[in-house]
């Protein structure tokens, strides 16, 4: 972004005194040739000609106020460190105020350089207010405070200052006074009202890992179990989390959270297990304290401020963009997560967010990052300075605001302000250094166009440290509204924008290749995609679809978080283990495996068993096809419910048409058609009426014709007998019992009903199964008769 050349009219009372010395001494010069035989003493040649070497670190580590108005007392404390080999002797460390900077870019080179410069580091305040240390021995440290009344700085006109801390001595080799280390830093001044104040909107982060896996306990209330119980030290107080809620509650902010966030620790505050770090087993998780604590807190923290929410689990928008975009369906995931963060955000903390920002990683952005971002309803993209570059030549700092097409915003942050507390801030002096910076910068934005009202965005890495977080906080204290005024994003979003300045979106081949090598594979999508399809399967077979489709369905969407970029391995294990559950869920509803059958009869029933072990009831359809449909034919598919941890067996009529054997496969289907597992066959051999069972009824009509003739011949005999006798009693009586005990004789079948003899017991159907005990496959041969 470009800065003012110069600024007119920030020239310090200062550098005017420092002018008004220059001229005295070349006036004075004609007398100062006169002396020039004279030695020079050591010392006096030492203060002109210092060697400006950094034999002695030099740390600042506090510097209050950071903003110090005309009335305060500005302290500077921090510590000075010989690292040289021999001791420095008359040591003494004093403040020198130096120029006003005249532009963002001179504070950046001020920033950087090393090292004393006579003239550039100006000269050492009155001595008074020096701190004098004496021997200094190599190797040791000492720490030094000094304190000053602001008004004898003697600054001028507002603007940012130069200010260094240095330690002047001797060495043996040199033991005239010289300044052996110096360390700058930048104090801002405001001494009277800014014309107008720079519009700022910090946006303060509320993200985290992913901590959840996508496995539940098999109870009524679907225990979440944990990666890692990483979260509760988060969450405790001193916690990052903590500290992040703690801080921003007194602060001018936008909250920016990941919803996943809320709903983990929102999980965290019932029971919850954990995997033991071998992989084996779990234990039971011991953060429900600090999960309510931290809720309720951040529920008080964030009344009255917006809220904006990221797309459920933070997706990896150029991720997406330049990999996830080649994989079918992958693109659909951002509705959904979009559409969750709303009802997530509103349900815990009870307040309804902004879901229409996008924010892609460190705000690196090009045209088909921006088409991914807004087509799940985000018309406003979170985009960083050194991404959509300045281009016009602007000599300011424009609003953050762009119009890019389409209806569209991009808010763009400024990369100096938004990367200024991205080092160690543990280090007091690293914390002490970017605070100052970052007041210098801001102060310089509203310096450049005093005359021209802008809107400043701030947007700071997703997870900052707690001694981040703390800097963060404290540059945001700092600030106290002397040149800057709070703005929410929302209404940064809508500023009315620079028409200088750039709108155009950086093309793809622009995006940082830093950032592209991180970012997740399109095999993480492929798998991503595979689970999917995988959970669309199982879900319409389910009654308690929650209990699957909710962990799985954000498990899904947490594969694609931003946050894997720094744990790529991580990443793959987490993928892997979602589709691996997922699947071994899947198989526990599956039919047994049946042996081969034999029918007899032209008609029969052929069991089929299914397993579901489940906890929950699942609704299939069960088909059964015979592959020789003109031999032996089977009744329609059917529609089965199976209670959870039972198995059952369905019974299939048939009809045989032909004897032999013939191959019939069963398969289950979702209730919408859809296959499901693997499809299962086994043989049917028919045995119809055979030629024996003929000749058997045959020799059985056979006998009872016999038997029929004889007794009518034998009747016909005794009729006949009888009349040749003349009635004669006895004879007809004998032959009658003669009759009797011939028809007594005859044969036991000949007295059976003929239509039962011909057909064959026929054994019970088998009850049906309702236990899972009872799902082992069916017995070899086994046999289902009419």
């Amino acid at each position: 972004m470009a800065d003012a050349a110069d600024l007119r009219g920030t020239t310090s009372a200062r550098a005017r005194r420092w002018l008004r010395r220059t001229a005295a001494l070349l006036a004075a010069a004609p007398m100062l040739a006169g002396l020039a035989q004279i030695p020079a003493a050591p010392a006096a040649h030492a203060e002109s000609k210092a060697t400006g070497s950094r034999s002695v670190d030099v740390s600042i580590t506090s510097l209050t106020p950071t903003a110090p108005k005309k009335s305060d007392t500005l302290t500077v404390s921090g510590t000075v460190t010989n690292d040289t080999k021999s001791t420095v002797s008359g040591a003494r460390v004093g403040l020198r105020v130096g120029p006003t900077m005249s532009g963002r870019s001179a504070i950046d080179t001020t920033a950087d350089r090393t090292g004393y410069t006579e003239g550039i580091d100006g000269t050492e305040i009155d001595g008074k207010y020096a701190k004098k240390i004496g021997k200094l021995a190599a190797g040791t440290s000492r720490d030094f405070s000094l304190s000053i009344p602001v008004d004898h700085l003697h600054l001028g006109e507002n603007g940012v200052y130069q200010l260094g801390v240095s330690l002047t001595g001797g060495t043996p080799h040199q033991p005239w006074p010289q300044v052996l280390g110096i360390e700058r830093t930048f104090l801002p001044w405001q001494s009277g009202p800014s014309q107008k104040k720079s519009q700022l909107t910090y946006l303060w982060p509320l993200i985290s890992a992913t901590h959840v896996t996508a496995r539940t306990d098999n109870d009524e209330d679907r225990t979440p179990i944990f990666r890692d119980d990483r979260l509760a030290k988060e969450l405790a107080p001193g916690g990052r989390l903590q500290q992040m809620v703690a801080l921003g509650k007194n602060l001018p902010i936008t909250w920016v959270i990941d919803p996943d966030l809320l709903a983990t620790v929102d999980a965290m505050t019932k029971k919850y297990e954990v995997q033991n770090p071998s992989g084996n087993g779990t234990r039971a998780g011991r953060g429900q304290t600090v999960a309510k604590q931290w809720l309720d807190a951040l529920q008080k923290a964030v009344e009255g401020k917006q809220v904006v929410a990221l797309p459920f689990a933070d997706p990896d928008l150029a991720s997406l963009a330049h990999r996830g975009k080649n994989v079918t369906g992958a693109l659909s995931h951002l509705q959904g997560s979009t559409e969750l963060a709303a009802t997530t955000v509103e349900t815990i903390l009870g307040t309804r967010p902004r879901t229409d920002f996008a924010w892609p990683v460190d705000g690196a952005v090009d045209s088909s990052i921006v088409d991914v971002a807004t087509s799940a309803g985000a018309h406003n993209v979170i985009a960083r300075s050194d991404s959509l570059r300045e281009t016009g030549g602007l000599s300011y700092t424009p609003t953050a605001a762009r119009q890019i097409g389409g209806g569209n915003t991009a808010v763009v942050a400024d990369a100096r302000l938004s990367t200024a507390f991205t080092g160690d801030m543990s280090n007091p002096e690293n914390s002490t250094l970017a605070i100052q910076r970052f007041l210098a910068q801001s102060q310089m934005i509203n310096l450049q166009a005093p005359d021209r009202q802008r809107s400043i965005v701030v947007a700071p890495q997703r997870t900052p440290t707690t001694s981040q977080a703390q800097a963060m906080a404290a540059a945001l204290e700092g600030l106290s509204g002397q040149w800057t005024q709070p703005l929410s994003l929302g209404q940064a979003a809508k500023a009315k924008p620079d028409p200088s300045a750039t709108q155009r979106v950086p093309s793809t081949r622009s995006y940082p290749r830093s950032l592209r090598a991180r970012e997740l594979p399109t095999e993480a999508f492929d798998r991503i995609q595979k689970t999917q399809k995988t959970l669309d399967n199982f879900e319409p077979i389910l009654t308690a679809k929650y209990r699957v489709v909710t962990p799985f369905g954000n498990a899904i969407r947490r594969e694609m978080s931003t946050s894997w970029r720094s744990e790529a391995q991580n990443a793959t294990g987490f993928r892997h283990d979602v589709q691996t559950y997922l699947s071994g869920l899947t198989n526990k509803v599956r039919l047994v495996p049946k042996s081969n059958m034999t029918l007899s009869g032209r008609s029969a029933t052929v069991p089929v068993t299914i397993q579901n072990n489940l906890v929950q009831s699942v609704e299939l359809r069960l088909v059964l096809r015979s592959q020789q449909g003109n031999r032996l034919a089977v009744s329609d598919p059917q529609l089965v419910n199976v209670e959870g941890g039972h198995s059952q067996s369905v019974k299939f009529g048939t009809t045989a048409n032909a004897n032999g054997p013939v191959w019939v496969s069963a398969r289950l289907y979702t209730p919408d058609g859809q296959p499901y597992g693997d499809e299962m066959q086994f043989e049917v051999n028919v045995t119809e009426i055979t030629s024996t069972v003929i000749l058997v009824i045959a020799g059985g009509v056979l006998l009872l014709v016999l038997a029929g003739v004889r007794i009518y011949v034998q009747r016909k005999r005794a009729a006949a007998r009888s009349g040749e006798d003349g009635g004669d009693g006895e004879d007809a009586e004998e032959a009658h019992g003669q009759d009797d005990e011939d028809d007594s004789e005859a044969p036991e079948t000949d007295r059976c009903d003929p239509a039962h003899a011909l057909v064959p017991e026929q054994p019970s159907d088998p009850a049906s199964d309702t236990g899972s005990q009872s799902a082992g496959p069916s017995g070899s041969g086994e046999k289902v008769d009419h």
